[in-house]
């Protein structure tokens, strides 16, 4: 140790204890700014609030790949436009996307609810022309606004009923069924100019475990795996989908140490090497659970990148330090051997091609139809796709006014908070001061053993009523009858045959957006 005293340290003029350290910022490495440029177009970032964020209007200057509209971005249809106009603005050919599949699932309808009937009961119609016309139908509004991708349709074989986030999504559980579905719902959305994305590969079906959550497991063997959860992505491929979406699922079959998201096996070597699929790669959001608990969101994109992913979606509440994060995170993986740059220009260029190939029209009309489709269900045709039993048909029959109650039911995070069931448009009663001799419908959803609306029947029962059980999901068994969605459009049916006339529908049913 010295014990000579140190000479005085000569500050600056004007300096004081409190002034920070001047910040150095190390020098550019070589070729970082092509990487930041290639790292930038290979992400898909969402932003809070109802107006384009200044780091968003810097990342679309920049080369950002996508910007992800979540239904927490919309107050009205008249914001959305403007917001809409700002992105695209910002950026002519940017792929500007959203969940839209129609059904529970909605950000376009986030407010009121879609005005479509949804896959499940498109999948009990079993018309596979009217699963084209909504999805059709649905591209001509995104296409208004300025949307070029939906990340759409859920593709998933839904084989294991008590699956807490898949459900109505899927068009059933019949791998041949819902593949035909998800061939005429994609052909539907591209014919009228906007891409579409089968989701969530390699099938998250056949799980009770929600992703968002935790890491489900899928225990399938090959066999099975091949002969349902394939089949509908096989049927996407194709029909020429433009984009497949990853899911945070374990698939030991396939590889027992990485989720699929994160699987080389997965998405290189059975997605596009077995399946044939040539179209962009995309990831479910990393903020979810079962992507970015074990590592962060930084090291979950680099990861999905590295395995074969092209275009990571980062969530619906990403902040600019986040989207800073992850962007060094990328190019930082670069230089550090972990990401090839190779690999990062793949991405890059499979995100550019999809969006040259969904451009937007400048007048923000959908591509002129091509072929034949049917028209979109009618109340009569969805009604149709109920599943009614003998108590409710007896119910049915009663002359008695009819009382609807709609229990509250949580929804899964994919769905939100989205108004639902006859609240949805109007018609939802309450028991207090409730008519003694009204028949009552109990409407719920995901009603599990442990729903509250079991409790709320037996205590009418034993109050002398009859009462039917309603499940506006699928069936988990107890409920009288299955509407098999809760949209707005599938709502109002069901409103329709409950209690039809003016008592059933007391005011008129907003159609916005």
């Amino acid at each position: 140790m010295s014990s000579e005293t140190p000479a005085p340290v000569r500050r600056p003029e004007g300096f004081n204890a409190t002034t920070p350290p001047p910040v150095v910022k190390a020098p550019p490495r070589p070729g970082e700014a092509r990487l930041r440029t290639l790292a930038a177009a290979t992400l898909m970032p969402g932003f809070t609030g109802t107006q384009m964020p200044d780091w968003i209007a810097d990342a679309l200057a920049a080369g950002v790949g996508s910007v992800c509209i979540y239904g927490t971005n919309l107050t009205s249809p008249a914001q959305l436009a403007t917001l809409m106009a700002q992105l695209r603005a910002a950026s002519p050919t940017v792929l500007l996307a959203l969940d839209k599949e129609g059904g529970d699932v909605t950000r376009l309808h986030y407010l009121t609810g879609s005005n479509q009937p949804g896959n499940a009961v498109l999948g009990r119609i079993d018309d596979v022309a009217a699963t084209e016309a909504s999805a059709a139908a649905i591209a001509a509004e995104l296409v208004a606004l300025g949307f070029n991708l939906n990340l759409a349709p859920d593709a998933d074989v839904n084989s294991t009923a008590s699956n807490p986030v898949i459900g109505v999504r899927s068009f059933g559980a019949d791998a041949a069924l819902v593949a035909r579905h998800t061939a005429a719902f994609t052909t539907g959305l591209q014919r009228a100019g906007v891409a579409a994305c089968a989701k969530h590969f390699p099938g998250h079906g056949d799980t009770a475990t929600d992703s968002h959550l935790a890491l489900p497991t899928i225990a399938a063997d090959g066999h099975t795996l091949r002969t349902r959860e394939l089949v509908p992505f096989a049927a996407a491929i194709a029909a020429g989908t433009a984009s497949i979406m990853t899911s945070h699922i374990m698939m030991p079959v396939l590889d027992a140490e990485n989720p699929a998201t994160f699987s080389r096996a997965i998405l290189k070597d059975l997605l596009r090497g077995e399946l044939g699929f040539t179209g962009a790669v995309i990831t479910d959001a990393l903020d979810m659970a079962g992507a970015c608990a074990p590592t962060g969101i930084e090291a979950a994109a680099v990861r999905a990148l590295a395995a074969g992913a092209d275009l990571p979606c980062l969530g619906s509440q990403t902040p600019a330090e986040r989207y800073a994060g992850i962007l060094g995170a990328i190019v930082d993986a670069v230089y550090a051997g972990d990401l090839q740059a190779s690999r990062l220009e793949d991405a890059a260029r499979s995100v550019a091609v999809l969006a040259a190939g969904y451009r937007p029209r400048a007048d923000g009309s959908p591509l002129p139809a091509k072929g034949t489709a049917g028209a979109v269900p009618d109340a009569a045709a969805i009604t149709a796709a109920f599943d009614i039993g003998p108590a409710a048909r007896s119910w049915l029959a009663d002359r008695s006014a009819p009382l609807l109650i709609q229990v509250d039911s949580e929804a899964n995070l994919a769905v939100g908070r989205v108004p639902w069931g006859p609240a949805s448009v109007g018609a939802a009663g309450t028991l207090k001061h409730a008519d003694p001799s009204a028949k009552i419908a109990l409407v719920g959803r995901g009603l599990d053993a442990d729903h509250p609306i079991r409790q709320i029947a037996d205590e009418l029962r034993a109050d002398g009523r009859t009462p039917i059980v309603v499940e506006c999901g699928r069936p988990r068994g107890g409920a009288d009858l299955v509407a098999f969605g809760a949209s707005r459009t599938v709502s109002r049916a069901l409103v329709e045959l409950l209690a039809p006339g003016p008592a059933g529908m007391p005011g008129h049913d907003r159609d916005t957006l």
